[in-house]
């Protein structure tokens, strides 16, 4: 069902994160760079790798359009970059020089959001390159974000072990105690789905945590307010869950564990399609391509694997 088709091992150390765009692929390590990659070919671009960054990078993600690419780092410092020639366009700098741990685009590129070690979030107009709004959660460090599809609201998670969601203004709208040992990732599918009234749209979120399972849950705007219910969990990694990912139609979901595996779940059905032990450390990252049928995957031993799903078994809905 899946094959690999690609291994990149360009970088010196753990690799953190791994995104892909349209366009391209990025990768980022503890060793202070980020690598960008043709996602045609996978062959790595004349102006990579990139380097602005003091200490480890932890995240790195790519505007909606993909011309922007932004990575975070121990250093404090999110990093805004043009994708096409790599030049570095803006340094949005910590407040209190904490550690940024994770930053997202929001779904039409106007914030960008920043987790830090600390527990503060900034949501960062990207135009004016000013913090917009600042909120915190009460204790941990942010380690995971994700954006709703409709670009209305956005979830954090801590290493606490919190799933927060924010709307657009850094109001908390809810809170919930997702996983016991902490969030490790969280990740929304881009198709809603349908509830029982037809006005009612849910969005299809997964979170990864300590206590080794995904959790899936169903999100949707009610009367109230935002409602988070919990869907159900997938269950097979053997160790903590680090990373995990949707494809582009929401129909699989794919995740990283410390037990150095992959694994390929249905998401409907909760069955697991495949185990990939291709990684020999801990696999820390995975991420789907937005229109094509390939992912990512990263880990500690300083490889990013590109994996291809065969067409009849992955199908555009």
């Amino acid at each position: 069902m899946v094959k690999l088709i690609c291994t990149l091992a360009d970088h010196k150390d753990d690799v953190n994160c791994c995104a892909l765009s349209s366009s391209y692929l990025a990768t980022c390590s503890l060793d202070k760079t980020i690598r960008l990659y043709s996602l045609s070919n996978f062959v790595e671009l004349p102006y990579s790798p990139l380097k602005g960054h003091t200490y480890a990078v932890h995240c790195c993600c790519f505007s909606p359009l993909g011309n922007i690419l932004a990575s975070c780092s121990t250093d404090g410092n999110t990093v805004l970059w043009n994708t096409e020639n790599g030049l570095k366009l803006a340094v949005l700098e910590h407040p209190c020089r904490n550690p940024v741990r994770i930053c997202r685009f929001s779904p039409n590129s106007t914030y960008l959001v920043s987790g830090a070690a600390d527990g503060s979030v900034n949501l960062w107009n990207v135009q004016s390159l000013k913090v917009y709004r600042s909120g915190s959660v009460k204790d941990g460090s942010l380690v995971a974000c994700a954006f709703a599809p409709d670009g209305n609201f956005f979830v954090t998670g801590s290493s606490c072990g919190d799933l927060t969601i924010w709307d657009d203004k850094m109001r908390c709208l809810y809170n919930e105690k997702a996983h016991d040992l902490g969030v490790t990732c969280c990740d929304f599918s881009a198709q809603p789905l349908s509830g029982n009234k037809q006005d009612i749209k849910y969005f299809q979120m997964a979170s990864s945590g300590q206590d080794s399972i995904i959790k899936t849950w169903l999100i949707s705007h009610v009367d109230t307010g935002l409602e988070l219910k919990y869907k159900c969990t997938l269950s097979g990694h053997s160790a903590p869950v680090l990373a995990c990912a949707f494809s582009y139609d929401g129909q699989i979901l794919v995740s990283g564990s410390v037990d150095k595996t992959v694994m390929v779940f249905e998401t409907n059905t909760g069955t697991v399609l495949q185990i990939l032990t291709q990684h020999t450390r801990y696999v820390t990252c995975c991420a789907f391509a937005p229109d094509v049928p390939l992912f990512a995957t990263g880990s500690m031993d300083k490889c990013v694997n590109i994996w291809q799903f065969e067409p009849k078994q992955f199908c555009k809905g």
